[in-house]
């Protein structure tokens, strides 16, 4: 499996990965002394330099839902912010060290891997923003934004679309919810992989509605969390220090939530379960299975602005999302990336091509990963929208990029 996210329409243990043939082709043995091929992330658009800190966040006011012998819940998340200056701080990592290693042998597994093992140095990529910059202050308090991946995905692979908000002015927190992503690793090293029930078609639906419960629970837990932080608290379970300037500096009367797959169907479920969170984006999440709906937010629907970005070949006339579509009863709109696949909407639209330019990666895998368009173009699209979105519906700033189609970004199709 590679960077899991189920399909779009949450099909039995369905994942997006490219085909026996052409992950075998990629997959050839390293040649002896090659050096590990080294990956970017294009650059924030904002104005704002960026900063980032991790926090471990400890629930024990419940069980862990897929380890019931630990009496509590952990999970690990990113704080991306603006930054008041970043001289002397050093750039954060897009996966730390262990989780990084971890990461390679998922990706490089048999009996269809992607990547060969060791080719890539997964820990070598840095963001463009630095660990433990002071807070900006300047302007206010900030309005939050919560992140969630995709299912089996670890929270690193939402980097870019993190690290873009918080240049605009937004706190945005990333979520690492245990035991689905392929790791998690936790301060000291420790690194929690992936335990959850084999998937197949008969245990695929109560799996996706289990995991939705546990991540609104999981973002409700955060919000407490960041909410003890902003009345001057340190809700990191080691009390590790945090960045000066971050306490006191969310506006937590201003918060949204997205995600991509099943991060982005447990986002409109999260705004169901917790009115704090007053606006949010579903990127390319189905929320039905061939067993009926796996939230209650699928038929209760919501009353707050909502927006869907799909790929190529998914929209809200799918049987995964029109029940949820036709229950919204507020601000919505349904956009589509002309040629994206459903993995366009991570990190991966701006890695992969790296991947094949080195020759680790078929044009085939490339094509049935993130589609076959400009990932330069995709990737600004995709940030220009979903900026739009959070500043029309948190700031009240309207750019009108979300009226209707717009030659500055003919890839963004508007579903009616």
């Amino acid at each position: 499996m590679f960077l899991a996210g189920a399909l779009p329409v949450m099909a039995a243990a369905s994942l997006v990965q490219p085909s026996t043939a052409s992950a075998t082709a990629a997959a050839r043995p390293a040649p002896d002394g090659a050096a590990k091929v080294k990956l970017t992330l294009p650059a924030p658009t904002g104005r704002a330099g960026t900063g980032m800190t991790e926090l471990h966040l400890v629930d024990r006011s419940r069980r862990d839902p897929w380890v019931p012998s630990k009496p509590y819940r952990e999970l690990m998340v990113s704080v991306w912010y603006p930054a008041r200056t970043t001289a002397g701080h050093p750039l954060a990592p897009q996966m730390p060290a262990k989780a990084a290693e971890h990461f390679d042998e998922v990706v490089s597994a048999p009996p269809d891997p992607i990547v060969p093992a060791g080719r890539v140095d997964w820990a070598a990529t840095r963001t463009h923003s630095r660990t433990g910059a002071p807070v900006d202050r300047r302007g206010g308090r900030r309005p939050v934004v919560l992140y969630s991946p995709g299912h089996r995905t670890p929270r690193a692979l939402g980097t870019v679309l993190a690290e873009d908000l918080a240049s605009r002015g937004y706190v945005v927190v990333s979520i690492d919810h245990t035991y689905d992503p392929s790791e998690v690793e936790f301060p000291g090293g420790r690194v929690e992989p992936r335990n959850q029930p084999e998937e197949n078609k008969d245990t695929i639906h109560d799996i996706l509605s289990k995991e939705m419960a546990t991540r609104s629970a999981d973002a409700t837990f955060v919000l407490d969390g960041l909410a003890r932080l902003n009345r001057g608290g340190n809700p990191d379970a080691g009390h590790r220090p945090l960045p000066r300037g971050l306490r006191g500096s969310l506006d937590l009367a201003r918060v949204g939530m997205f995600g991509h797959s099943l991060g982005g169907a447990a986002s409109a479920q999260t705004m169901h379960d917790d009115r704090r969170v007053d606006a949010g984006i579903n990127m390319d999440g189905g929320m039905l299975t061939d067993k009926g709906p796996i939230g209650s937010v699928v038929n209760d629907g919501l009353d707050r602005p909502f927006m869907l970005m799909n790929s190529q070949s998914f929209d809200h006339n799918a049987s995964a999302l029109q029940p949820f579509w036709q229950n919204l009863r507020g601000w919505r709109r349904n956009l589509q990336l002309t040629g994206a696949q459903h993995n366009s909407y991570t990190d991966l639209e701006a890695q992969v091509p790296q991947l094949a330019q080195a020759g680790l990666m078929t044009r085939q895998q490339v094509v049935d990963l993130i589609g076959g368009g400009d990932p330069v173009r995709a990737l600004a699209a995709e940030r220009a929208a979903i900026g739009s979105f959070f500043d029309l519906q948190l700031r009240h700033r309207d750019d009108h990029l979300l009226d209707g189609p717009s030659p500055r970004f003919p890839e963004l199709k508007f579903v009616p």
